[in-house]
């Protein structure tokens, strides 16, 4: 027995059109309020922020998942009985944000940050900033994230700045947070901390020197691709367990070029097998050493400027870059053999 379709009722396409069919649902979703969250609700609540995507690119594989688990969250939530909200929003990424909107200043006007004054290039990063997240914008539309876009909000909004000098005063009244020299990732060209995430390593060509400290038999050959941070050491470093360097271990030696004196400490951080098996220890510009003075107690003592030149602490290097103090630091150790 066969059925006739009703004259009404249009043929399915053979073909599912996501263009055609998602956008539009999501738009009705949005307009009719599915999302937004009434604070009045006699319901209970669930809460959920989204993670800040950063305003610096566009959403990526990861994203897709991250917001398809959260998704399913809050609309089970819904389903529950929850008035329910999924605060949506982006994150600055400040010094990346910065990075890239020099770049393009670079490529397309032929400039750098310091033709304009603060007010036009900070002028610049805010529209960068609508170009791009409006896209980012647009792609979690695409997904189908259930957010409240009537409360969407930026990193750099002054409520949420407010909010973030806030806590941080109480947490430091409360003695929860506090201020203390620490090794960091510096950029000598934007002069500001980044983030270990803000940093790309690699592997450069180095060359390894070895340099006597003392004199007569209390000498000890250390080895180094960091010349000039010699002029920072407060130590030497041995293994304890190494015989070549146990009987050196607590004596002192004079420091070349800045003649100060300066202890053999054992420290079990050493590889012994590196090297000389003596490592100079520069506690104000190297994580490990900075582990190492903590430990002994050494002074840390800064031999560089905040633009990457050498400072007065390096004696007759002040004010040379430091690729120009490590030759001359090796040059001089050439000189007096």
């Amino acid at each position: 027995m066969s059925a006739t379709r009703p004259h009404n009722i249009p043929d399915l396409p053979t073909q599912y059109a996501p263009a055609e069919v998602e956008a539009p649902l999501y738009e009705r979703w949005v307009e009719r309020g599915y999302f937004t969250a009434d604070v009045d609700s006699p319901k209970p609540r669930f809460a959920m922020v989204l993670p800040p995507p950063n305003v610096t690119g566009s959403l990526h594989i990861g994203h897709a998942l991250g917001h398809t688990l959260m998704d399913v969250i809050v609309r089970r939530k819904r389903m529950q009985g929850f008035e329910t909200l999924w605060l949506p929003g982006m994150d600055h990424a400040g010094i990346s944000t910065q990075t890239l909107v020099e770049r393009h200043l670079a490529e397309t006007e032929g400039k750098s940050k310091h033709d304009y004054t603060r007010e036009e290039f900070v002028a610049k990063v805010w529209a960068w900033k609508e170009e791009y997240g409006g896209k980012i914008l647009g792609q979690m539309r695409r997904l189908g994230d259930s957010v409240d876009w009537s409360r969407e909000r930026f990193t750099m909004d002054e409520g949420l700045s407010l909010a973030v000098r806030t806590i941080f005063k109480k947490l430091y009244d409360d003695e929860l947070i506090y201020r203390a020299e620490r090794i960091i990732n510096w950029c000598p060209r934007c002069l500001t901390a980044l983030s270990d995430i803000e940093v790309d390593h690699s592997d450069d060509d180095g060359e390894l020197v070895s340099i006597r400290y003392g004199d007569g038999d209390e000498s000890i050959v250390v080895a180094t691709t960091r010349a000039e941070t010699m002029l920072g050491d407060t130590a030497v470093a041995v293994h304890p367990d190494d015989e070549r360097y146990r009987r050196l271990i607590d004596k002192q030696v004079r420091l070349p070029l800045t003649n100060r004196r300066i202890p053999i400490v054992a420290d079990e951080q050493v590889d012994p097998t590196f090297g000389t098996g003596a490592v100079k220890v520069t506690p104000a510009h190297d994580p490990n050493d900075f582990e190492i003075g903590r430990h002994h107690d050494l002074p840390f003592i800064t031999v560089m400027n905040l633009d990457g030149t050498m400072n007065a602490n390096a004696g007759p290097f002040a004010s040379v870059t430091i690729s120009e103090a490590r030759k001359g630091v090796v040059a001089r150790f050439a000189e007096l053999g």
